[in-house]
């Protein structure tokens, strides 16, 4: 299947999708990961730029700010124990290739544990372009400085929180719990520093598959383990009591097999996430006339991240190549009239209608009510009997009726 990748996404993406839900080994994560968001396919569009960034010498600013921030990434993990241990130097040459690929967002604080977890799977360049596809084409505008699409799914997040666990919301609203208190942990850090490893993993899984949907299922997951029962709601009085019964839900609820089937069970599909991202960014237009975050640039999953490469490799090569060109046509769906059928026996004839156009009218039955049936026999010499025909072996009558009316 990953030995012929294109053909897999273009015929047997469904079926790409349910082994991704179900887990992508640990052995194939490597080559899974830059496959499913297109990190592969950007890397050998770019086969020389990691290397250039890499020996660029970066903006001193966000090399302190990544310096300061290295030692907090996985800190008990064997790649990030040592600041001269390959996981902390492959980290900052990560970070600051980066901030010189995108100069004008520069560096993030939760950019950290995205890079760190993609080092634990795959060499610094493949995790790198990994790194690019999920901030450029999975969450365009998270980790910009103005951070609106955060913004605007934080607005999203309490509306399909309002359709999936009502009561939960009211008693967040209830208590002043708003969802930029404890979103930007989930979302910006793909849930790293919130669930179990393993099921971090198959949290990632998914997402490179199914694009941010995820990320939503499992964040109205975990508030409805947290808050979904009366019990559960009487033990949190207050603002604190609830952000704290958020961050500590039972290790037990959170096992990956029965945590990721009940995330893909929560009722919530990329048309719904679509029409409340629309109906969410007009409501902050209103208020806020210099939001300029679109969220059509957004792509759901890995699918439309494919179909976005191809199309781009397409343009490309018809620019390249002029008309010789002939892979990725958009078809064209071509309507003839019906071939006009051979006028035969017990064919409707037409009729006019009295505008000079004609229109088919099916031949009538005779009507036969009333009439008198006259009923007469030929005279063939050998009356009653059957004869053969000379030569054959058949036999006929040698009488017949004929009918008139």
């Amino acid at each position: 299947m990953m030995t012929h990748w294109e053909k897999t996404m273009a015929q047997r993406y469904r079926k790409v999708k349910l082994l991704c839900r179900k887990g992508i080994p640990s052995s194939v994560r490597a080559h899974c990961w830059p496959l499913l968001c297109g990190g592969q396919a950007k890397a050998k569009k770019n086969p020389q730029k990691y290397q250039e960034l890499e020996e660029a010498p970066g903006d001193p600013k966000w090399i302190e700010a990544i310096t300061k921030d290295i030692h907090r990434q996985f800190p008990f993990h064997v790649m990030f124990l040592s600041p001269e241990g390959p996981g902390q130097h492959g980290l900052l040459q990560l970070l600051k290739a980066y901030t010189v690929y995108r100069p004008q967002e520069g560096y993030c604080q939760a950019q950290g544990p995205l890079g760190a977890l993609l080092l634990m799977y795959m060499p610094p360049e493949p995790a790198f372009w990994c790194m690019v596809q999920i901030c450029e084409h999975y969450l365009p505008g998270y980790y910009s400085p103005k951070m609106e699409a955060l913004l605007l799914d934080s607005e999203v997040f309490i509306a399909l929180l309002r359709r999936v666990c009502p009561r939960a919301l009211k008693h967040l609203q209830k208590h002043g719990v708003g969802p930029l208190l404890y979103l930007p942990e989930w979302f910006l850090c793909l849930f790293t520093r919130t669930l179990p490893f393993p099921t971090v993993l198959r949290v990632w899984d998914a997402f490179l598959s199914e694009g941010v949907k995820v990320l939503f299922r499992v964040g109205l997951l975990l508030v409805r383990l947290a808050l979904g029962t009366s019990e559960k709601r009487r033990g949190c009085p207050g603002l604190i009591e609830t952000l704290e019964k958020l961050r500590s839900i039972p290790t037990q609820l959170l096992q990956e097999d029965t945590f990721m089937a009940e995330v893909h069970d929560v009722p919530i599909s990329d048309r719904d996430l679509e029409c409340e991202c629309q109906a969410q960014l007009v409501q902050i237009r209103t208020t806020r006339p210099e939001f300029q975050y679109n969220p059509g640039n957004r792509l759901a999953g890995a699918k439309a991240v494919f179909d976005a490469q191809q199309l781009e490799d397409a343009q490309m090569g018809k620019e390249a190549h002029g008309s010789r060109i002939h892979t990725f046509l958009t078809p064209r769906i071509q309507v003839e009239p019906p071939p006009s059928l051979p006028k035969e026996q017990g064919e409707p004839e037409k009729a006019s209608d009295g505008r000079g156009q004609k229109k088919w009218q099916a031949r009538k039955k005779p009507d036969t009510r009333g009439k008198t049936f006259h009923f007469t026999q030929k005279p063939t010499g050998q009356t009653g009997e059957e004869r053969s025909e000379p030569g054959t072996g058949k036999r006929r009558t040698s009488s017949y009726l004929e009918t008139w009316f």
